[in-house]
């Protein structure tokens, strides 16, 4: 008996080739870095575009001219408002008589005396004697410029109201305005400084009453006129 050997050959499967490759590895880009750097929103850039049409609107249109009011300029039109500030008012002393009698105190001048009722700094008015009712003006203006520093007597003038006379005389800071009304036997005054004093960063003015009030005793003490007043009636 024959046996016939049969050799099988078994193929094994190939392992993969594997391909290797060098890799060459670079170190990282780095960015430069700004920190001053901001990002601009979409709103700045509009606000930039913005100014840029004003300039551009301004350069090519004149302007109107503006005129500022000056303090020794003519006064203002009468369509337009006038200066309600204590300090420009102070700049625009109003005397002469009002509706006939004589004017209150201003609110802004502290050391005025008036015998005006409507007057916060009121003082009671004179009354003439018998016996000086004839020249009671004449008596009146002697009487200031005996009394009184550098007095001046600036106007004396009938009027429908009484006689009315007007002086100056130098004050604690600056010059005095006294102011009579004559009529009858009854004298009303006011006495007030005609230069209000400011002491910055305050807005209220300077002011000496107690010396108005001084130089108003002094006229009447010469006059020997009656003069009530407040302190005759404790």
């Amino acid at each position: 008996m024959s046996f016939n050997l049969t050799t099988h050959h078994h193929h094994l499967p190939q392992p993969p080739l594997i391909t290797t490759k060098a890799i060459t590895k670079h170190p990282p880009i780095q960015q430069p870095q700004n920190y001053n750097h901001k990002p601009q929103s979409s709103s700045f850039t509009n606000h930039l575009l913005s100014l840029a049409l004003a300039y551009v609107t301004l350069t090519s249109s004149p302007l109107p001219s503006l005129a500022l009011p000056s303090i020794n300029g003519p006064p203002l039109p009468p369509n337009l408002p006038s200066p309600t500030t204590p300090f420009s008012q102070s700049k625009n002393l109003i005397t002469g008589l009002d509706n006939g009698k004589i004017r209150p105190c201003p609110s802004n001048n502290p050391g005025c005396v008036s015998s005006n009722p409507k007057s916060s700094s009121f003082a009671f008015p004179w009354r003439i004697p018998d016996n000086a009712l004839d020249n009671a003006l004449q008596q009146l203006q002697q009487a200031i410029l005996e009394t009184q520093k550098n007095a001046k007597i600036e106007v004396v003038e009938d009027t429908p109201d009484g006689q009315y006379l007007q002086a100056t005389v130098d004050g604690g800071f600056g010059r005095d305005v006294l102011e009579f009304l004559v009529k009858g036997d009854v004298v009303s005054y006011r006495c007030m400084a005609a230069k209000v004093t400011y002491v910055y960063p305050f807005t209220t003015a300077l002011g000496d009453s107690k010396g108005q009030e001084e130089r108003i005793r002094k006229v009447v003490d010469q006059l020997g006129w009656d003069a009530p007043s407040f302190s005759a009636m404790d």
